[in-house]
């Protein structure tokens, strides 16, 4: 048994870490456009601060846009950046499964989501043991390959992940499935592993994760999936998520119980300049009372998706943010945060 446990994002959260914007391939050469992300990613930190803490780590040479786009109620934190998707260069937060008031932080390795062939890691594979100090917590190394946006846990020992990341040649050449399942047991406490063959299709185009899970499905409670839904025909996700259904509708938890999965259709929009898109309103982010949603521009797609997340998350306060700048460079609100659970 496994000494930490990574606590469900419902949790009680002691603060929120994002990074902001810094020049690069993600943010693109266009000044409209660069700015555009800053203010994607600046509303998303304002929205969440409504709830909870915000610290926000800044490449220096970002210095002048963050606080020019940022409010005084973002904590801003100085650091070398290669880019800006926290949740995954950053660390995985972990609790004492004896319940002592301790902070632990697994410290993966970072590779550039599999050494892609357009990203840089230098800076970004320091940054878990950097936030993981500057919290205060233990630092757990780990030799596996992973990211943030690549698990989902429900707090008791269920975990989500898919097969092209975990086991991706590009990240874990030498990894089987019983050797990523012994280091989740070890570092967050997994003791079911849930493995889905794949995620959704744009996320195996240029700017792509290769599957994360953070994009199809997430576990709003114990025993219970939210599942993205492409429900257009014309659409390459609508047989992906039809198939993730059918195997996710045999799995159990880590308790033994079947799933009930609720479906959170994709907005109505199919395409982008460069094809299908992969808008997932799964993407979001769960806070102190609170979550941070993604919008897309479509109202009636948008407040679906929110209706739909305040009946599966209970008493907390929806609030939708335009996830589209975030989606164009590859990822959504839940990949830009990184939550920090609270010692209680």
């Amino acid at each position: 048994m496994s000494d930490w446990r990574m606590p469900a994002e419902t949790a009680p959260h002691e603060r929120t870490w994002m990074a902001f914007p810094r020049a690069g391939r993600t943010l693109g050469d266009d000044p409209d456009s660069a700015e555009e992300a800053r203010a994607a990613w600046a509303a998303v930190a304002h929205a969440v601060a409504e709830f909870e803490e915000v610290t926000m780590l800044v490449d220096p040479s970002a210095s002048g846009d963050a606080r020019r786009h940022l409010s005084s109620s973002i904590e801003l934190v100085e650091t070398p950046l290669d880019d800006f998707w926290i949740r995954d260069s950053g660390p995985t937060f972990v609790l004492p499964t004896d319940g002592s008031p301790r902070l632990g932080a697994v410290d993966w390795i970072f590779n550039g989501w599999g050494a892609q062939p357009w990203a840089s890691w230098e800076a970004d594979r320091e940054i878990g043991a950097f936030v993981a100090a500057r919290a205060g917590a233990g630092i757990l190394p780990s030799l596996l390959v992973n990211e943030g946006g690549a698990v989902h846990v429900d707090g008791e020992g269920t975990v989500l992940v898919t097969e092209t990341v975990q086991l991706d040649p590009g990240r874990n050449p030498h990894a089987d499935r019983a050797r990523v399942e012994a280091e989740l047991a070890r570092t967050i406490g997994a003791t079911h592993v849930i493995w889905l063959p794949r995620g959704l299709t744009r996320d195996y185009d240029e700017l792509g994760t290769r599957g994360h899970v953070d994009m199809v499905a997430t576990i709003p409670s114990p025993g219970v999936l939210l599942l993205h839904a492409q429900t257009a025909a014309a659409h390459p996700d609508h047989e992906v998520t039809r198939s993730l259904r059918d195997l996710l509708s045999g799995q159990q938890d880590a308790a033994g119980r079947s799933f009930e999965i609720v479906d959170l259709p994709a907005p109505a929009e199919l395409r982008d300049e460069h094809g299908f898109v992969d808008h997932s309103y799964v993407n979001h982010l769960v806070v102190n009372g609170g979550v941070i949603a993604c919008g897309f521009g479509q109202p009636a797609s948008d407040e679906r998706a929110a209706a739909i997340l305040r009946e599966v998350y209970p008493g907390r306060r929806v609030v939708t943010v335009d996830a589209r700048p975030a989606f164009a460079r590859g990822g959504g609100i839940h990949c830009i945060t990184q939550q920090q659970p609270a010692l209680v």
